[in-house]
């Protein structure tokens, strides 16, 4: 007889064939419409699903989570972030959190490359000026940006993604600068030719180019104040493609409509997803809509590793991308 299949709520559209995948795999309720769901409809999915299959979109808080049923056991996240979800609140219940680590890292390094060269090189607003029929012809000063063959990039967090950052950034002639909890093992920092900063103030005041590669937790919350946006150089572009909780965006919107920075790349923003209107008005801004890991491979493999980690749980065995205090 085969074994019974787990009840498993999928919070948002997935690609089909990792939705397919899962149908065939466990007892898969869909959400086909790929509105996300409200609160309501996340209090009754926790009541009813074994396996909840969230996304970024849903806040699982404390209050939420203390009204589950007693059958939810994991939270198979379809995603690497997992500020979104209350670990701690959910491990007391006995319920089990898990993520997709490491299968978005070159998707993710790649946009954050291109917003690099988009901002320096203002690719955005060259691309504006040829849709309105601005065009007359070419111009010795005209669409001027900046080199960034030689120039300081500074990334903040130098995780997987940070790292493979590097290695592009290394590929155009960027030397590499970075700010961790801990330096990078002697043969990455080698190969990379990084150099380490333990103060992050310090290293700000110094680069041409700052990426935000590190996690949303709440040590890293506004990491980027107004106090610390304000040592960037004049000259300076701020990329992220991390979270938006990580930079005061107040700040920064101060800085860019003033001229005190020369441009900001951001993939994310701090009350996603609403953006501010002042960030639209700025000419020195490129706003993308969260799309570092909108790739088709890249989502799919996302789904592929959910899956996994589900099958692991229901083998009785501790899924491979456990979320653990430590984590957090």
């Amino acid at each position: 007889m085969p074994a019974r299949k787990p009840k498993v709520i999928v919070t948002r559209k997935l690609p089909d064939p990792v939705e397919t995948r899962m149908r065939e795999l466990f007892d898969t309720e869909l959400n086909l419409s790929d509105k996300p769901m409200d609160r309501a409809a996340l209090a009754d999915a926790l009541q009813r699903a074994e396996v909840l299959a969230p996304t970024i979109t849903d806040r699982l808080d404390a209050e939420l989570l203390a009204g589950a049923g007693d059958q939810l056991k994991l939270i198979a996240n379809f995603g690497a972030g997992f500020d979104h979800i209350d670990v701690a609140a959910a491990n007391a219940r006995g319920v089990v959190v898990t993520n997709t680590p490491g299968v978005l890292t070159e998707d993710t390094a790649d946009l954050t490359m291109s917003l690099i060269l988009a901002v320096s090189r203002r690719i955005v607003e060259g691309a504006n000026v040829i849709q309105a029929g601005g065009f007359t012809g070419w111009s010795p000063t005209w669409m001027m940006g900046r080199r960034i063959h030689g120039k300081r990039l500074g990334i903040i967090g130098m995780g997987r993604i940070g790292t493979a950052l590097a290695r592009r950034a290394r590929a155009f002639g960027l030397q590499i600068h970075y700010h961790n909890r801990k330096p990078v093992s002697p043969r990455i920092a080698e190969e990379l030719e990084a150099t380490y900063w333990d103060s992050l103030d310090q290293m700000l005041a110094r680069m041409d180019i700052i990426s935000v590669n590190c996690p949303h937790t709440p040590a890293t919350y506004h990491l980027l104040s107004a106090r610390r946006l304000k040592l960037l150089q004049p000259h300076a572009v701020l990329v992220n493609t991390a979270r938006g909780e990580i930079i005061d965006e107040g700040a920064l919107i101060e800085l860019l409509a003033k001229g005190q920075i020369a441009g900001a790349g951001l993939d994310v923003f701090e009350h996603e997803p609403r953006i501010n209107p002042k960030l639209l008005k700025l000419p020195n801004a490129v706003l993308l809509p969260h799309m570092s890991s909108a790739t088709i491979e890249g989502r799919i493999d996302m789904g592929e590793k959910v899956i996994i980690n589900i099958r692991t749980w229901m083998d009785g065995h501790k899924p491979p991308d456990r979320v653990i205090p430590s984590m957090l």
